[in-house]
């Protein structure tokens, strides 16, 4: 919506714009206008996507329909630098084990984990952790001497954007430039200079976002969080920084074990991450950047679980997992490759491979859903399974071409199975005792998930809620460019 007042009638409130357009939630208002509340990158990114569009419909205001404004919003701010943040990710995991690993965890991380989930919304969380995980690359080439050292510059500007995003992404940026500062090579001054370097590109960045917040909110550091138009929302954010207060053993176990939208429950590979940071430290000595890494990957970590403690769990939201983790989970690939590459004998390698299939059956059926209500027990069977079997499922390109949308998704799942029985012949030889560990591990977690799903009358109203908000019906062919306002016809 922010995206159409700036481009429809230059303008940062969304006034105008939702009298044209209609309403919108996750509201700011300050001074009678009204804005998001969220950070305004993805708002100021989508502009020239939505102008393109805007200037082929014909130039007017309303002429350009939401489905192929978010469409190519994901597209071209989500997708896209989500996949060209798998190449960097792939050259990091290889320098350090073998290529099949580091194909294999690459392909891991792409659909089993949130990266998949919210690389196809449009929302700020996945296009928060390229950009973290870009800068971190840039700075991981400087301070192998890959680079040199005027890389670090864009790698702040990289991390200024992050926060421009995504406002609790501050926290892991900072925990790169100390990455930068003090594992970069050489006296105090060398690395003063590496930490000069990074405030220098994130300067500009921290400038726009003072100079949005003054705009908005009549302070450069007001953020839309104090001025929340839905005020029963308003206790969530209220002390401590951004709402994070002291941590509850409540919402550490929903963040974590929750089996709607737990962490470890949507995608259980994520254990070998946290399991695997000690080998981090202990594959120093052939590569002496790793203690450094080592050392930044158990800050973030720790830093990341206090804050998913200490934040409320039921703001979470209507999402996939705890989407506020999401900047945290490219970290972890690394130290669950190494673990993998030198701790894990064989036979203990199925194990892994069965922990990584679980979370992708879990994460990419989720992930079709989209919305995932508070109240309801369990995603995996009593949303996803039901839903698909009545023919609610999400369309593919393909749908608007007027394929079936059941269909549709055939392409989807062959590519996943194929993917996946590459990815783990690569990651481990396909011997008969390691495919009967991998399935009877990935079997058990699906059986986990279906023991959790208890069919209350909030699974079910849960369902008769998606099914009717649906983007089209079963059997109906959707609209990619309607100029009739109906989704399908």
């Amino acid at each position: 919506m922010q995206t159409r007042a700036l481009v429809d009638f230059g303008e940062l409130s969304l006034n105008r714009a939702m009298k044209t357009y209609g309403p919108v939630g996750d509201l700011s208002v300050y001074s009678g206008r009204y804005y998001p509340s969220k950070a305004p990158l993805m708002s100021f990114a989508a502009v020239p996507v939505y102008a393109v569009l805007r200037a082929l419909a014909g130039g007017s205001p309303g002429t350009v329909p939401e489905i192929p404004l978010v469409f190519f919003s994901r597209l071209l701010l989500t997708i896209l630098p989500t996949l060209l943040s798998l190449v960097l990710l792939e050259r990091l995991l290889a320098t350090y084990v073998e290529r099949g690993m580091a194909l294999g965890l690459t392909w891991a991380y792409a659909v089993g984990t949130l990266a998949f989930s919210y690389s196809l919304l449009f929302m700020s969380h996945q296009t928060t952790a390229t950009l973290l995980l870009v800068g971190f690359y840039l700075c991981w080439r400087v301070i192998r001497g890959e680079r040199r050292s005027s890389w670090l510059v864009l790698s702040g500007a990289l991390l200024g954007l992050a926060v421009v995003a995504e406002y609790t992404s501050a926290l892991p940026a900072i925990a790169v430039a100390a990455y930068a500062t003090f594992g970069f090579p050489g006296a105090i001054r060398e690395r003063a200079r590496a930490c000069g370097l990074v405030a220098v590109g994130a300067l500009p960045m921290a400038i726009l976002l003072g100079w949005y917040h003054l705009a908005c909110f009549g302070g450069v550091l007001e953020t839309g969080y104090r001025h929340l138009a839905d005020l029963a929302y308003q206790p969530w954010h209220e002390g401590g920084f951004l709402g994070i207060k002291t941590p509850t053993w409540t919402a550490f176990l929903g963040s974590f074990f929750s089996p709607l939208r737990g962490l470890f429950a949507l995608s259980p590979m994520l254990i070998l991450g946290f399991v695997g940071i000690p080998q981090l430290w202990g594959s120093r000595d052939g590569n002496p950047e790793l203690a450094g890494i080592a050392v930044f990957t158990a800050l973030l970590t720790a830093a990341y679980c206090y804050f998913t403690s200490s934040f409320s769990y039921a703001s979470w939201g209507w999402t996939t997992g705890p989407r506020h983790l999401t900047g945290l989970v490219p970290f972890l690939i690394l130290p669950a490759a190494l673990l993998m590459e030198h701790k894990m004998a064989s036979r203990w390698r199925g194990l892994a491979v069965g922990l990584i299939a679980g979370s992708v059956f879990v994460t990419s059926a989720l992930t079709f859903v989209n919305y995932i209500p508070d109240d309801v027990s369990e995603g995996l069977f009593e949303l996803f399974v039901p839903l698909a079997r009545s023919g609610h499922v999400v369309p593919s390109p393909l749908s608007f071409m007027g394929l079936d949308q059941l269909a549709g998704w055939i392409p989807i799942v062959l590519t996943l199975v194929v993917t996946g029985l590459l990815a783990a012949i690569l990651m481990v030889a396909p011997r008969g005792p390691n495919v009967v560990v991998a399935a009877a591990i990935a079997l058990s977690l699906i059986a986990l998930h279906r023991w959790a799903a208890l069919d209350t009358d909030h699974d079910r109203a849960a369902r008769a809620l998606l099914e009717q908000v649906w983007l089209t019906s079963p059997g109906r062919t959707p609209t990619f460019w309607s100029t009739t306002g109906r989704a399908f016809h």
